[in-house]
């Protein structure tokens, strides 16, 4: 009766275990299906903790590069992220790393992407520099978008402190008429140069000036710049990044160079929503006026400043060509495709 009793309860046990099989064979087919059909993005976007997102179009695909949100010593690699319908994201890790920097020692982050010919630059901060140390704004390349990245100089592309601006936070920005302008800087300064056309060094302006201020009010970093219907749109963070005030505003000139003036916020915190939303990118969908804004915020209740995950809303304009408000949302953004537009 003995030899019996262990005998059933071994069937009971292993047809247990066949039903726990079967029945996670069947949650995972199902959330795959699941998954599959999802039509909102829903935010975040991705897992992880990441912030200070540079999103670009490169074909049908659109990329993004975040910042990997952790103390300074530990922010020593790049990941991308890319999707074909801004819903579903497939992780490329460690497209850069420290590794491959010599001069990078801590503080690797706000990283800015755009490819020319047939390679891929990445640009990057490192080292969170003051006046007199090593450090600044890096570039890397790649004959791929996903990488792997190597330092294209050995040293950065530039180090020092220029007109307040610490040198960090840069975007590139390439006009209708081919010229490359990156816009950079911290400590509530912003500047301008032109790139050399290698995309390797900065070039004089036609009045022999390299560096330009073009800093608007209110401003703290994280430059960004687009082209819509031949205006220049301007935009920037205010506030503390780890703050509950950080946000977005902007300004709309004739020109790349400014000057800037401030109109107004675009992106903050909901307090139904997230908080300290900022730090942003905007790419255009296929339609002949849609637009996406990329950037990050901190989840309700965290109070941990790196504890920030990127995100995506609608970014639209009212008939006078200003930005609307953006409204963040839990959803994010509907399945859509893609097409690389001609100044990305």
């Amino acid at each position: 009766m003995a030899t019996r009793n262990i005998w059933y309860r071994s069937d009971c046990v292993m047809r247990n275990r066949i039903w726990l099989t079967c029945l996670c064979i069947v949650c995972s087919i199902v959330g795959a299906e699941a998954q599959k059909d999802k039509q909102w993005s829903g935010n975040p976007i991705f897992e992880g903790w990441y912030a200070d997102p540079e999103a670009v179009v490169f074909g049908n695909r659109c990329w993004v590069f975040p910042t990997f949100s952790a103390p300074y010593d530990q922010q020593l690699h790049f990941d991308a992220f890319s999707s074909s319908d801004l819903v579903h994201w497939k992780k490329h890790p460690d497209v850069l790393t420290s590794d491959s920097v010599t001069w990078a020692r801590r503080a690797m982050w706000a990283p800015a992407i755009l490819r020319k010919g047939n390679l891929y630059y990445l640009f990057f901060s490192a080292n969170d520099v003051h006046e007199g140390e090593v450090g600044g704004i890096g570039v890397a390349v790649s004959k791929r978008p996903q990488g792997p990245y190597k330092d294209a100089l050995g040293q950065p592309l530039i180090s020092h402190v220029v007109n307040g601006a610490q040198p960090i936070d840069q975007y590139v920005f390439c006009d209708d008429d081919g010229k490359y302008y990156m816009y950079y800087g911290g400590w509530g300064h912003c500047n301008v140069v032109r790139l050399t056309d290698d995309l390797l060094g900065v070039a004089a302006f036609d009045d022999g000036e390299i560096y330009k201020e073009v800093t608007p009010e209110h401003y703290v970093e994280g430059p960004f710049m687009m082209k819509r219907n031949g205006k220049y749109y301007f935009m920037w963070s205010e506030g503390g990044w780890g703050q509950p005030n950080y946000c977005v505003s902007y300004a709309i000139s004739d020109n790349p160079l400014g000057p800037f003036k401030r109109i107004g916020k675009i992106l903050e915190s909901d307090p139904s929503v997230a908080t300290s939303a900022g730090h942003h990118s905007v790419v255009k969908g296929k339609g002949a006026d849609e637009w996406y804004i990329i950037y990050h915020r901190r989840p309700l209740g965290e109070t941990d400043a790196n504890f920030r995950v990127t995100c995506i809303d609608r970014l639209e304009f009212d008939e006078n060509g200003y930005i609307r408000p953006v409204k963040i949302t839990h959803e994010g953004v509907r399945r859509t495709k893609l097409k690389e537009s001609s100044n990305q």
